[in-house]
């Protein structure tokens, strides 16, 4: 199990995000629409990311040796990440109480989803800036909200919600069936002096693969990118040059 903990000269300027997005239908591995993103008021102080092997043990109970285990393949991994949320210098908002429902939705069956006659709860990436290994597509397994400070009506104004988040694996090309490697999308919020194909570099090695991005984002204009905008970054399998 690897922990991360922050704070000092080592505390990110960067926020970690949750994108939380529509289940796909049918059998694709591939996260749908954006749904929303939730935007941490606090980097976590620490998150703990978990990955077991799968061995398969053959009793032979004639033979005195214990026979050789056979490896079955990763275990997708499963990442533990704490949320601290705080609105106690605004003692009327209910930012708090929105944003832990929002966190408790996502172990909800969503609407589309029913309608498509495949219900499931939204698919999440979590996402803080270069720290690849805890970036990959999940499924929220779990959300425990405690509030400990409330406003003068009542309402929670901070909260501290712990999130368990199990991965979803899928194939890239060439990967073993059994193994659980993935490469998932993920969603960048535009600044200034994005353009497609700096973000197409950057992701991919490849400014070519501009047209990807403006595809999996609906973009007629790619000159027009206005700050603030969010896409979604297909995976590198998704991307064709």
């Amino acid at each position: 199990m690897a922990k991360s903990s922050g704070g000092g000269a080592g505390k990110s300027l960067v926020r970690a995000t949750l994108a939380i997005h529509e289940p796909p239908v049918g059998t694709s591995t591939t996260p749908g629409g954006l749904i929303r993103t939730f935007d941490f008021d606090f980097n976590p102080a620490q998150l703990s990311i978990g990955r077991r092997a799968h061995w398969k043990m053959t009793p032979a109970p004639a033979v005195r040796d214990s026979p050789i285990p056979e490896f079955m393949g990763p275990e997708p991994r499963e990442m533990g990440v704490e949320i601290f949320l705080d609105s106690s210098d605004r003692p009327s908002s209910n930012s708090v109480l929105r944003k832990v429902d929002s966190l408790l939705e996502c172990c909800q069956v969503t609407a589309k989803s029913i309608a498509a006659k495949q219900p499931s709860p939204p698919w999440v990436v979590f996402q803080w800036g270069s720290f690849s290994t805890a970036r990959f597509t999940a499924y929220v397994s779990s959300v425990d909200a405690t509030y400990s400070l409330f406003g003068t009506t009542g309402v929670p104004i901070r909260a501290t919600c712990q999130l368990k988040l199990h991965e979803i694996p899928s194939r890239t090309k060439g990967q073993n069936p059994t193994s659980g490697a993935l490469t998932a999308r993920r969603v960048h919020r535009v600044v200034a002096g994005d353009s497609l194909q700096s973000l197409a570099w950057r992701e991919y090695g490849d400014t070519a693969a501009w047209r990807a991005i403006a595809e999996a984002n609906a973009i007629d204009d790619p000159t027009a990118l206005p700050n603030g905008t969010q896409l979604v970054l297909p995976a590198a399998e998704e991307v064709r040059f």
